[in-house]
């Protein structure tokens, strides 16, 4: 029978099941002494607001339908909700048409559940498992101090939160907004308590909390260990704690730069090998087929760049395995440094057996651990290799050492930007068979006759890149990724909310995104990479989401995901502009490079470059209209600035639409100097406004955003207008000088007359001096250079610059004569530079002249 009432949440029993953590899961009402479900035909947000709320578990991030937490096992009598958050009745609900639908299995399928922020939560980081802490404090989010904060009250947060353990916490991290609330009371855990909530208290001495913040960084991944005969040693197979299980790592893409990071993270010295499969213990099942993209210099295998989007499943048996030197006390002979000259046998050469190889490889600004800049580590200090003789056998080489598969393409030119510091190889030679790049033929180390204009890098077949396709939208359209280079559609199966907002985050459209399954299917046939994605809260972005393996046709083409974030949204011309005009570039040789400057309470000032690095230089390129960073630069390289410092600790994202948005000091708060001035040097697309995702360097342009069709339709019009100006001007001076020809023959007889007679005096009165080789005195004996009456047009396409003084331009000063460099970018922006070679390679060094 139908019953039909109305209640208050406050004199109901509510709970939560089925969810990760106390503040998520299918919403449960207690009814007549028995739990009950809702029915979410009229769920939505501001109704889970209120029963989050309730539980004091914060705000309702998520309102989910159709069993998100399953469906359970009870009856189903609640069809009609409306909840109601005003001053007078802050948490109340109606429940109408109460009715038993036991019955009816089809409203199974219909359960409400929600996902709540809950107590505590880590804010400002790369996603739900990093950031400062905050706690909700019944109205609003408030920052935690850091006094007396301790890594057992990490351990609890990042327990609560479903994210794993932690692995690391930094405190006496500066607020950005200097009137935000400060939570009055200090957390002393003691690493036993079920939530932060229930951890004991006390108030912050003198009743004033550290104007400090705490940053808590959780993770999935939280200890590695070597397991022979069934005990933890200095050798053995490699197995990592994820999420609580205990997993064998797959012998896929491992090398000795990911043995070494476990070698010393377990106090077991170095890595003298890395056998595959040789301590092979049951249960294959286990195996973890994530690729790890060690440098060698990291402290954790977890700091390493991880990947595990398309990634097959591992072969039974193909674990990986290391063995160590032992204790850190013990030391090892040093490897051979010495390097194959060119002219010497190309074969590979293996480093010397039980050795300490202190060399390590890594690639730079590429937007990921598999495209970049080359650079090795040697003697402590990180330097680049040249590009004098450079090509796909030395990439090779780059590409299977790091576990990125093959070389696409070997850049030159400081495609990546320029290096700095040294420049530790130079004409290498390798036959693309070699186990590291420092066992190819080259120059010693450190020899060379380069500069960082020349700095080789490398694409390798498993750089990642993702971006939407759309007509209008930045932040809605087809997904696709870039993999072995070649874009291809990504689909929609499952496609979780989780993994919905990894995606939007990680191209800085918002934090959450839906699915539109009402989309026309593309026609046209292309590349479906990859399926099955289920990322986790602890992904920091869609690479390190686990999938099914990449193939060319893993769906059909009605399964392409159309995605729509959040953060969809449109900008016009004159917005652009006006931010542009709070930011400037100072004291560099291009419009697109300098010392960065912003306007802020009536002046310009400078930005420290602590923390410093591409990420903020990016959102800086990006907000001018420059194209992507090349560099971030730091101690004042574009000479110190003057006035106020006004940001300080900048700490973005890259994806930032202006610097504002990112997290930094409070105005005008710094402990710098001008000689600590940060600047960027970027691409130089100065003409081009791009508010499109920014993962790293785009391999192939997308197509034109609305905005920017905007900007170039008025632009387009405005120079019209200026031709037909120009023209009108034009015709007028036209008909002016035909008017005034006709007055000026009237006296063209008699200045014909006079001019015979004054060109017979002169030959008169020079006659001595015709033949004479010897200048006057005050001749200037100069070439005289004819000009012509008009270019060529092929000339003016270069800035309306001659060949001749395109590269190179010359000023003459006294004696001597003083060349300017052309400012030659280090990439060719917007080309498909993943699939061809580097143009202007014409195989010379580049000689820098300075008359005497």
């Amino acid at each position: 029978s139908l019953v039909c009432m109305e209640l208050s949440l406050t004199a109901l029993e509510l709970r939560l099941k089925n969810g990760s953590h106390c503040c998520e899961g299918r919403v449960e009402v207690k009814y007549h002494g028995k739990w009950v479900m809702v029915k979410d035909d009229t769920w939505n947000l501001e109704a889970a607001n209120v029963v989050c709320r309730h539980l004091k578990c914060g705000d309702a991030l998520e309102a989910l339908r159709g069993a998100h937490f399953g469906s359970g096992v009870g009856p189903i009598w609640f069809a009609d909700t409306v909840c109601e958050e005003t001053e007078s009745t802050p948490n109340y609900c109606n429940f109408s048409h109460i009715q038993d639908y036991s019955k009816e299995d089809v409203f199974h399928s219909k359960v409400a559940a929600v996902v709540c922020s809950g107590f505590v939560r880590l804010a400002g980081g790369d996603g739900p498992c990093s950031g400062q802490v905050e706690v909700h404090s019944g109205k609003d989010w408030t920052l935690v101090s850091d006094g007396n904060f301790t890594f057992l009250t990490a351990q609890i947060i990042c327990a609560e939160l479903g994210c794993g353990k932690a692995v690391s916490f930094l405190g006496d991290v500066s607020f950005r907004e200097s009137d935000r609330q400060v939570w009055p009371e200090e957390f002393r855990c003691k690493g036993d308590e079920p939530e932060l909530r229930f951890c004991p208290r006390v108030c912050c001495p003198g009743g004033a909390c550290h104007r400090r913040a705490v940053q808590v960084s959780c993770s999935a991944y939280t200890e590695v260990r070597l397991m022979k005969n069934g005990t933890s040693q200095c050798e053995g197979q490699v197995e990592m704690n994820i999420s609580g299980h205990w997993k064998a790592l797959c012998a896929s893409h491992w090398n000795m730069a990911n043995a070494n990071v476990v070698c010393q993270q377990l106090g077991c010295g170095v890595a003298i090998s890395a056998p595959k499969g040789a301590y092979f213990v049951e249960g294959g099942d286990q195996i973890w087929k994530a690729r790890f993209h060690c440098s060698g210099a990291e402290s954790f295998l977890w700091n390493c760049p991880m990947t595990a989007l398309g990634i097959p499943d591992c072969a039974h048996g193909n674990t990986a395995s290391v063995i160590c030197s032992g204790n850190q006390t013990q030391v090892l002979p040093q490897c051979d440094d010495s390097v194959s000259e060119p002219a010497a046998s190309a074969g590979s050469r293996e480093s010397a057996p039980n050795c300490s190889d202190h060399r390590q490889l890594r690639l730079v600004d590429g937007g990921g651990p598999c495209a970049g800049r080359v650079e090795i580590r040697y003697q402590d200090s990180w330097g680049t290799v040249c590009d004098d003789s450079w090509d796909l056998n030395d990439a090779h080489v780059v590409c299977r050492q790091l576990g990125c598969g093959e070389a696409l393409n070997a850049t030159v030119s400081a495609h990546f930007g320029a290096g700095s510091d040294s420049i530790w190889l130079d004409d290498v030679n390798c036959t693309g068979k070699e186990s590291h790049i420092w066992e190819c033929p080259a120059r010693g180390w450190g020899q060379h006759d380069c500069r960082h204009k020349e700095d080789a890098g490398v694409i390798c077949s498993d750089f990642l890149n993702l971006r939407m396709v759309s007509e209008d939208q930045e932040c809605a359209g087809w997904l696709e990724v870039f993999y072995n280079g070649t874009w291809g559609s990504v689909c929609h199966s499952p496609m979780t909310p989780m993994t919905l907002s990894i995606i939007c985050r990680q191209l800085g459209c918002g934090d959450n995104g839906t699915l539109d399954s009402s989309v026309v299917p593309r026609e046209g046939s292309r590349l479906r990479w990859v399926d099955h994605i289920q990322c986790r809260k602890t992904d920091f972005s869609l690479w390190q989401c686990p999938s099914g393996p990449w193939k060319h046709r893993s769906c059909s083409a009605k399964e392409e995901a159309y995605i729509s974030c959040a953060g969809n949204l449109m900008f016009l011309c004159a917005a652009a502009f006006s931010d542009q005009e709070k930011l400037r570039l100072r004291g560099g040789d291009t419009e697109c490079s300098g010392r960065v400057e912003v306007w802020h309470d009536g002046s310009w000032g400078t930005v420290c470059d602590d923390s410093w690095s591409l990420a903020e230089a990016e959102v800086v390129c990006q907000q001018l209209g420059c194209g992507s960073a090349l560099d971030a630069l730091q101690r004042a390289a574009f000479g110190p600035g003057n006035g106020s410092i006004w940001l300080d600790e900048v700490k973005c994202r890259g994806r930032e639409s202006s610097l504002w948005d990112c997290a930094a000091n409070p105005w005008g708060q710094s402990d710098c100097k001008h000689e600590e001035d940060a600047g960027v040097r970027c691409s130089g697309e100065r003409f081009w406004l791009s508010w499109g995702t920014r993962p790293g360097p785009n391999p192939v342009r997308g197509i034109f955003s609305l905005s920017e069709m905007l900007c170039f339709i008025l632009g387009s019009l405005l120079f019209l207008v200026l031709i037909i100006l120009v023209t009108q001007l034009y015709r007028w001076r036209a008909a002016s000088r035909a008017l005034s020809s006709f007055e000026d023959a009237l006296s063209e007889a008699v200045y014909e007359e006079i001019d015979h007679l004054v060109t017979m005096k002169e030959d008169l009165l020079g006659g001595t001096a015709q033949g004479t080789d010897t200048p006057a005195e005050d001749y200037d004996n100069a070439e005289e250079v004819p000009v012509p009456e008009a270019l060529p047009d092929s000339w003016m396409s270069e800035g309306d610059v001659p060949p001749e003084e395109n590269g190179m331009m010359a000023s003459q000063t006294g004696s001597s004569l003083q060349f300017s460099e052309e400012v030659a970018g280090p990439g060719k922006e917007d080309s498909p530079w993943l699939l061809q070679g580097e143009e202007g390679d014409l195989g010379y060094d580049d000689v820098e002249l300075n008359a005497p």
